[in-house]
């Protein structure tokens, strides 16, 4: 036996021992563990059923240069998954936050960040599609772009005005310091600013009139926003912001009524909880964001609908760190949450889990690929189970 599969396998054993699937819900590594740092998965079901993930990978985040978007296929007839291939490179730049997505029309699309000046307020949205995906490697991308948005003046008048309204108490202000909403409500003034240094992080929805959403959020600002579309992707127009303390990386889903529940990461006050905001106009604007009692360390969420209607949910189950990563079903579109099983768990600081990619496949099975860093060590893995697995 070689010894880099002894090796590989020593640090299966080492990586059961350390994070402990306590409910025991099937898993597996897209690509062995390895040194270097990749984070920021996303997954899509391929037309036949074979499965196509995305993540970036290099040395680090927004300062490492070297980072590309790498992809693997998931075969399910062999049940295993393809060597890695290169999916996007900006050269010099790091390539971040990548987002997969399948159109009403079958088109795949890869949404992502090139970072500019290694800051993530300035960094660059950028697009690949393809219609020629189902060949083994990479897709034949047949096009690329930028999506260059242009909040108007009526996103600085929603955030004051909202703000303003909201009245939250801010912790951090003194007598010669500015109020936080203050200083916000000032930034979203600058034009320049306010067009740069919009992110990815989750799927978009697509409604059933065609419209495109696409979830965005700016470190810049610490808040989130929609990337809207009604021409399948060839114009992108602007939601209203959605405002509140540190509310990021939105996870949007369609109730039975049609309006839209977006979940958020909490970048603000202590203590972390989901944050999340309403709309009622097929995401234009939206309620300002709320926290939940659902605990939140500072980390991405992702809930989508079922095919029964439940809702599922990933998420990191604790207020203080990665270490507990968790999914619960929710019967009653998310009102309560419940069954909560953990994916991985392990004690405080022996182990980092996080950035969700959930999805339903055709044949109704859930999948999951997630950030996988224990000890130094890291990969993307995915975990698939049923609705039933987790009813029971």
């Amino acid at each position: 036996m070689k010894k880099s599969l002894i090796f590989i396998l020593l640090w299966s054993l080492i990586s059961v021992a350390c994070a402990q699937q306590v409910d025991k819900l099937e898993s597996d590594f897209v690509f062995p563990i390895q040194d270097t740092y990749v984070h920021g998965s996303s997954l899509i079901e391929l037309p036949n059923g074979d499965l196509l993930s995305c993540w970036f990978e290099g040395s680090g985040e927004r300062n490492a240069n070297d980072n590309v978007i790498n992809g693997a296929r998931y075969s399910k007839k062999k049940g295993q998954w393809s060597e890695k291939f290169l999916m996007a490179d900006t050269p010099d730049h790091p390539d971040c936050n990548p987002v997969l997505f399948l159109d009403n029309t079958d088109k795949l699309w890869l949404f992502w960040i090139a970072v500019r000046a290694n800051r993530w307020e300035t960094s660059l949205l950028k697009y690949r599609t393809s219609e020629d995906y189902k060949k083994s490697g990479a897709p034949n991308w047949n096009w690329q772009d930028a999506v260059i948005l242009k909040p108007g003046d009526k996103f600085a008048e929603t955030i004051k005005k909202q703000f303003e309204e909201a009245k939250t108490p801010d912790y951090a202000w003194a007598e010669y310091a500015k109020k936080y909403e203050n200083m916000i409500a000032e930034a979203s003034q600058d034009k320049k600013k306010r067009q740069m240094g919009w992110m990815t992080r989750i799927h978009p929805l697509q409604l059933d009139n065609g419209r495109i959403l696409l979830p965005l959020y700016s470190d810049g600002y610490n808040l989130s926003l929609v990337g809207i579309s009604d021409d399948k992707g060839k114009t992108w127009q602007t939601s209203q912001p959605i405002v509140g303390r540190g509310n990021v990386q939105p996870s949007i889903v369609q109730k039975k009524d049609g309006s839209l529940v977006a979940y958020m990461r909490d970048n603000g006050d202590e203590p972390g909880r989901v944050m999340v905001s309403t709309s009622n106009n097929d995401g234009e604007s939206w309620t300002y964001a709320e926290k939940t009692d659902i605990p939140n360390p500072g980390v991405s969420v992702e809930v989508i609908v079922l095919a029964s209607g439940n809702w599922v949910m990933a998420y990191n189950d604790v207020d203080d760190g990665r270490y507990s990563f968790a999914v619960a079903i929710s019967e009653d579109e998310g009102q309560t949450w419940q069954q909560a099983k953990h994916i991985e768990k392990t004690k405080k600081g022996e182990g980092r889990f996080a950035y969700p990619s959930l999805i339903q496949t055709i044949d109704g099975k859930i999948y999951l690929t997630y950030s996988f860093h224990v000890d130094k060590k890291r990969a993307i893995k995915m975990a698939s189970f049923t609705e039933e697995e987790l009813l029971n």
